[in-house]
């Protein structure tokens, strides 16, 4: 079982709950029977509900950002969850300020009369990536190109390790989304186009919760978001999917029915509408089928201020409130209107509007997946799994997953190179850890920079070639001749994440990139473009004046699994999780619709025929 501190008796205190009045039931001299770890936890959940005020059951739904919260406010709310927003970090980003922010929260919470331990959700979509650090494994469209679910539950599991250290227990992850539209700038949270790919990679919920809740390294995964995210019209990060039923059942919600036979913990909800209607609204979505006919027994979060959406407005209404509940939302993402929130939720039962069973079933559903963490028992940091986070096997990990996901798309007999070759290597994405691992890496939209340990593509072009060859760089490809065998060019995309990364113009290389490529051409030696990218891009019209192409995705901070490709340590298996595009024109294109592409879902080379 997870190795957590033990949560120690009910303070005698109990007679009076904070904002909640009395406690629904005196626990006697001895431990309430809900603290009893030998119980079932249907009977500990039960017992518990029984205890709680209306108070305590709105506090449990309630999850504010961890800036717009403080630890005395956590223990007067009763609040049930707090998290971190991308790039929403203590200060300093160490794996020990975390462990200390998670038990600082932590003990507020159990604090409270009935010692309520709260979870703490971060978005690791790669890796435990808001911590400067931790090991960043390649974005999920990478991943979709390995075709290898084991890898991916090993990733999982890896990265529920080095979250278990800081005490962190809730994983909005995976995105299972199905990503029809490249110029979507959740592109690279999808594992791809086609619903098999995602439900495939579900396999990453058994690593991060391990073979049942509660054990060592165990935390809570997500899948998101319900539904029809990836397929929306144009791409539009918070748009509406026009598809009927039978279409949206077929494509989209595949994957969701693989993450519950998986028994995810927590489903969140998409910012997208299905058909004009909101999906944090859609109550035949949420409640008949997620949690009737799909038979999810865990519960549904809402995305960051996903309620201010479903009016069209800005902020939250009562209403509002009422509808999202209503529609089978369990816990509400309200990052700092909060206290608010808990006002007008608190308003809706008082008025009728929320029915008491819809409180009381959502507080079931979390209560639920807390005694099965473990909490109760262990709430703390357990910070013996401090020593994983960026650790050499997860680094090895990585730079396997990273190997596994290069697609070669191009190859006039340039690669693999020789270790003696010489060689010239340019462009932005060749020396930046930031530009490699793209957004959702230490900050929201990711950077540029050495924002967090790593071996750059350039580190490890270095690292295989031959100690004696020559190895030459400049970032915008000056000082190249023709001397050199081969030159690469390691271009593509700034790092950007959801919403501000939707693309609705031009989807082809910049000119910075464009003009380092020529200065390499230039010299009459062989080009190599190594493409980091979370998306396809338009580059047809270039593409005749490559002598090779390799996909390189997002591959995070293991530089040397790109360099094991071009140098042949590792044989580019990678193929397409996507379709390519001939031109940006053609989006949204994907295997079957009868478009022309340039590269076709499922295509890629290898050095072995």
């Amino acid at each position: 079982m997870r190795s957590r501190l033990l949560a120690f008796g009910l303070p005698a205190a109990l007679a009076l709950v904070a904002h909640g009045g009395p406690v629904r039931a005196d626990p006697g001299p001895g431990p309430a029977p809900y603290l009893d770890p030998h119980l079932s936890v249907q009977d500990r959940v039960e017992d518990l509900l029984g205890r709680m005020s209306l108070d305590d059951k709105l506090g449990q739904m309630t999850q504010p950002e961890r800036r717009y919260v403080t630890p005395a406010e956590v223990t007067r709310y009763r609040i049930g969850s707090v998290l971190s927003s991308g790039g929403s970090a203590p200060d300093p980003n160490t794996p020990q300020s975390w462990a200390d922010m998670y038990d600082g929260l932590q003990r507020a919470a159990l604090a409270g009369p009935l010692r309520i331990p709260i979870m703490y959700g971060v978005d690791a979509v790669h890796g435990d990536n808001n911590m400067v650090g931790a090991t960043i494994f390649p974005h999920n469209i990478g991943l979709g190109a390995t075709r290898d679910p084991a890898l991916v539950r090993g990733i999982g599991a890896a990265t529920a390790a080095e979250m278990a250290g800081t005490g962190v227990d809730w994983d909005f992850a995976p995105c299972v989304c199905v990503a029809r539209n490249d110029r979507w700038g959740r592109t690279y949270e999808s594992f791809g186009e086609v619903p098999e790919l995602p439900s495939m990679m579900t396999t990453i919920i058994d690593g991060l919760q391990g073979d049942e809740l509660g054990g060592p390294t165990s935390v809570l995964a997500t899948a998101k978001h319900f539904v029809g995210d990836g397929g929306t019209e144009g791409g539009d990060d918070r748009g509406d999917t026009r598809l009927p039923e039978k279409e949206l059942r077929a494509v989209h919600l595949p994957p969701f029915r693989a993450a519950v036979k998986r028994g995810v913990g927590a489903v969140m909800v998409s910012y997208s509408s299905w058909n004009g209607l909101k999906m944090h609204h859609n109550r035949y979505l949420i409640t008949d089928v997620l949690k009737g006919e799909l038979g999810f027994t865990g519960f549904v979060v809402s995305d960051y201020n996903g309620i201010d959406e479903i009016d069209g407005r800005p902020g939250f209404t009562k209403d509002e409130v009422a509808a999202a509940i209503n529609a089978g939302i369990d816990m509400v993402m309200v990052p700092t209107e909060w206290r608010r929130f808990i006002d007008y939720l608190r308003d809706g039962v008082k008025d009728g509007d929320v029915p008491m069973s819809r409180i009381d079933g959502a507080n079931r559903r979390i209560l639920t997946k807390k005694f099965e963490l473990g909490l109760f028992e262990r709430p703390m940091a357990d910070r013996s799994h401090l020593k994983t986070i960026g650790s050499a096997p997860h680094r090895k990990l990585a730079r396997r997953a990273v190997a596994e996901s290069q697609v070669l798309l191009k190859n006039d007999d340039v690669l693999p190179l020789d270790e003696d070759d010489k060689v010239f290597v340019a462009g932005r994405s060749a020396d930046d850890i930031g530009m490699q691992s793209g957004g959702w890496t230490i900050t929201w939209q990711g950077r540029p920079g050495p924002i967090t340990p790593g071996t750059t593509i350039l580190d490890g072009i270095r690292e295989a070639a031959d100690p004696d060859a020559t190895v030459s760089y400049s970032k915008d490809g000056g000082g190249i001749d023709s001397s050199y065998d081969v030159a690469i060019a390691v271009v593509g995309e700034t790092p950007y994440a959801e919403y501000h990364g939707d693309k609705t113009g031009d989807l082809g290389l910049d000119d910075a990139d464009l003009k380092t490529i020529g200065r390499l051409r230039a010299a009459g030696v062989p080009v190599v473009v190594v493409l980091v990218s979370g998306r396809p891009l338009d580059i047809a019209a270039e593409l005749p004046k490559w002598d090779a192409l390799v996909a390189a995705w997002l591959p995070g901070t293991e530089g040397e699994g790109v360099a094991d490709v071009l140098y042949g340590d590792a044989d580019p298996r990678g193929r397409l999780p996507v379709t390519w595009m001939r031109s940006g024109d053609q989006e949204p294109i994907n295997e079957g619709d009868g478009k022309k592409p340039l590269f076709p879902f499922g295509y890629g080379l290898t050095y072995d025929g």
